[in-house]
């Protein structure tokens, strides 16, 4: 079936990064399947990650089908564009719907995208993850891709008011070699795995980050334990 609506969406998110002159730096892109299923996880700091993370599958000519919180669904305006564009909507509490909708998407052949760490961490660190996207790949048959985002949380994030100025932010995506469970290792095992693969790029993707903060007011975006003043784990509250 045609995708009717994605494509000029990806447009119009093309263009307003033009017109936020955002300065993408993009590796790894290579490693993302041009046919077949998988599950593409990646860290999750800002609210326009869903935009940043697909287009690590740009090159390869693939869509990614996110899952996101089925409120978003229900909005005026996203609901019928997150439909169209056949992402995944989550309820919560009958968490399995969405589940099998996603498998089914991953056996026809999807990407299906995951944030493991379920929402927006405010500390900018990786929170613990879920284990559904290593179920997903598992039960699927179909290979993890990690991917780390950096930057993006300068745009809009949690307790932040969206900055839409022309800013020419740095936007860094790291993705990784696809990881696959071996046969019978434990869904607990392939998560960690994951973690600790998306923790190694988000670490290059720092290090690979051109932007230092402008003085004492800019420091919000970095992680404390690189000398920020983003929330420490604790104060936080992560588990």
């Amino acid at each position: 079936m045609a995708e009717l609506v994605y494509p000029p969406v990806i447009g119009a998110a093309h263009a307003l990064f033009k017109a936020l002159d955002l300065r993408f730096d993009i590796d790894g892109t290579e490693h993302v399947p041009r046919r077949g299923g998988a599950v593409l996880a990646s860290n999750h700091i800002g609210y326009l990650d869903f935009v940043f993370a697909g287009l690590a599958a740009r090159p390869a000519r693939r869509l990614v089908r996110f899952m996101a919180k089925e409120s978003v669904f229900r909005h005026r305006i996203s609901g019928p564009l997150m439909r169209a564009m056949k992402h995944i909507p989550v309820d919560r509490s009958q968490g399995e719907h969405a589940y099998r909708h996603a498998l089914k998407a991953l056996r026809s052949g999807e990407i299906v995208g995951v944030f493991p760490e379920a929402t927006i961490s405010e500390t900018f660190t990786l929170k613990r993850f879920k284990s559904g996207a290593a179920r997903l790949a598992q039960e699927a048959g179909v290979p993890l891709l990690p991917v780390a985002l950096w930057g993006t949380q300068r745009l809009w994030t949690k307790g932040r008011k969206r900055d839409f100025g022309r800013n020419h932010f740095p936007i860094t995506i790291r993705v990784g070699e696809p990881l696959r469970a071996a046969a019978g290792e434990p869904v607990a095992s392939v998560t960690e795995r994951l973690r600790e693969r998306v923790q190694e790029l988000l670490e290059a993707a720092q290090r690979a980050y051109p932007v230092r903060p402008k003085g004492p007011d800019d420091t919000w975006w970095i992680p404390a334990h690189l000398g920020g003043t983003a929330p420490a784990p604790a104060e936080a509250g992560m588990r």
